[in-house]
C-alpha cells in the first residue's frame, strides 16, 4: 500500500514571535505546514524557502476570513490541526471609538476561530478516533480579566468558551483544546523596569520563550485523550 501524504497544520498569524516558531518548529519536523499572514514580515520568505504554504488574510471582515477558508481548501483535502494564533492586543484609549475596539476584538478572536472551525470540518473530519486537533491561543486574563483592554479579555473569554462547545460537537474524530499564556517572551522594545515588573507577577519570575508552548502543543497533537480543556501557561500567576 502506498504511504499516506502528510496532512498539513494550519496556524494562522505565523508571522511572527509564537506562530513563527511553531511554524519552523513542525517544519523541521518535515510536518508540512500551511499559515496566514497579515502582515509581510521578512520571516514570511524564510517560511516559504523551507517549504510552507503561506496564505496573505486579513480576518478583519468575514469575507476575508471566508476567503482564506477557500485558499485553504484548494491546497489541502485533509488537516492535521488548526492552531488559532491570530490575535490582536487592543486597548480602550480616548480618541478611538469603543465600538471600533470592541468590533476588531471580536472580529479576530471570534469570528475567525468560529467561521474557520465551522468551514474547515470537513478537513479535519474522516481520519479516524482523535486524529485530529483544534487547538485555540487564548490569554491569561480571559479568566481574570482586564481594565485597560476589556474588549480584548471578553473576547478572549469567548474564544475560551468556543473550546468546550466545539470539542463537543467534533469529538471523538478532533480534539479541541485551548492554551492561555501569560507573559512567554518579552518584545525587543520593552525596557529593563517593564520587564522586572512583569516578571514580578508570576511565581516562576521568568519568560521561558516559545519551547513552552511548543512542547505543550506537541503534548495535545499527540493525546488521545484530552479534549475540551484550557491550559494555563502562566508561571503560576492566579496564585500571586
Amino acid at each position: 500500500m502506498g504511504q499516506t501524504e502528510p496532512r498539513p497544520i494550519l496556524i494562522t498569524g505565523a508571522g511572527r514571535r509564537i506562530g513563527l516558531a511553531l511554524a519552523h518548529h513542525f517544519l523541521n519536523q518535515q510536518q508540512p505546514v500551511i499559515i496566514s499572514y497579515r502582515t509581510h514580515y521578512p520571516a514570511i520568505e524564510g517560511l516559504c524557502a523551507a517549504g510552507a504554504v503561506c496564505i496573505e488574510a486579513d480576518f478583519a471582515t468575514d469575507d476575508g476570513i471566508l476567503a482564506f477558508a477557500d485558499e485553504v481548501k484548494s491546497h489541502t483535502r485533509q488537516l492535521r490541526a488548526i492552531i488559532h494564533n491570530a490575535s490582536c492586543w487592543q486597548a480602550e484609549k480616548p480618541g478611538t471609538p469603543l465600538t471600533d475596539v470592541l468590533t476588531t476584538m471580536l472580529q479576530i478572536h471570534v469570528h475567525a476561530p468560529y467561521l474557520l472551525n465551522h468551514l474547515l470540518e470537513d478537513r479535519l473530519r474522516g481520519i479516524g478516533h482523535a486524529a485530529s486537533d483544534i487547538i485555540h491561543i487564548t490569554d491569561y486574563v480571559a479568566e481574570r480579566g482586564s481594565d485597560k483592554h476589556i474588549a480584548y479579555a471578553a473576547s478572549k473569554a469567548a474564544l475560551d468558551n468556543l473550546t468546550r462547545s466545539f470539542a463537543r460537537k467534533l469529538a471523538p474524530e478532533v480534539k479541541v483544546n485551548a492554551i492561555a499564556p501569560s507573559l512567554l517572551l518579552f518584545n525587543e522594545s520593552d525596557d529593563a523596569v517593564y520587564r522586572q515588573k512583569a516578571l514580578n507577577k508570576s511565581l516562576m519570575k521568568i519568560a521561558p520563550g516559545e519551547k513552552e508552548i511548543i512542547d505543550l502543543i506537541d503534548y495535545l497533537l499527540t493525546s488521545c485523550y484530552v479534549t475540551g480543556r484550557t491550559f494555563g501557561l502562566d508561571g503560576g500567576r492566579p496564585l500571586r
